[in-house]
């Protein structure tokens, strides 16, 4: 393990820690982190740093990835399908795609430029928060297990939330919703 925040690293390298798990690196002025060495890595911290690019395509363990508050344009987690928690909010994200990433249970992806995002394969999904984006459609069909759900400030004009009766919270808050069905929400 190594938990390293809070302080003013410029450069990081971490390459020759092949057994490190845990690498916590937030609140550093970091623009470049390579972990490709770090096979081993099960949680990966880098969130408020600089960063543009992040590959984890080489972190197959990863179960636990948490990049908010960089400058991250793309991300790639295709390869990291043990992944059951992704914080990637407040970066420049226009994509995502977490169809690889069947054992998501919490996935946190506000205040980036997203126009679309599919979790049609994240059924095991608990926790979804993704307002702030562009998206004009959501489907959480498959998403029953959902208990907290937030999508605001979006140009969501249909919700159907009937398939999801395990929520106990919902925010969806400046939407242009015409109307919303919580019926089954008990």
């Amino acid at each position: 393990n190594l938990y390293i925040g809070w302080n003013s690293l410029t450069t990081l390298d971490v390459s020759s820690n092949t057994a490190l798990t845990n690498l916590a690196c937030d609140e550093n002025p970091l623009t470049t982190l390579d972990v490709s060495s770090n096979t081993a890595l099960t949680e990966l911290h880098c969130a408020q740093n600089q960063l543009t690019t992040l590959d984890v395509s080489s972190n197959t363990a990863l179960t636990y990835l948490r990049c908010p508050y960089n400058q991250l344009t793309t991300l790639d987690v295709s390869s990291n399908t043990a992944l059951t928690y992704l914080n990637c909010i407040s970066n420049q994200l226009t994509t995502l795609d977490v169809s690889a990433n069947t054992a998501l249970t919490y996935l946190r992806c506000e205040n980036n430029q997203l126009t679309s995002l599919d979790v049609s394969s994240n059924t095991a999904l608990t926790n979804l928060g993704c307002h702030s984006n562009q998206l004009t459609s959501l489907d959480v069909s498959a998403n029953t297990a959902l208990t907290q759900l937030e999508c605001p400030d979006n140009s969501l004009t249909n919700l159907d939330v009937s398939n999801n009766t395990a929520l106990t919270y919902l925010n969806i808050g400046d939407n242009p919703l015409g109307s919303l069905d919580v019926s089954g929400n008990t």
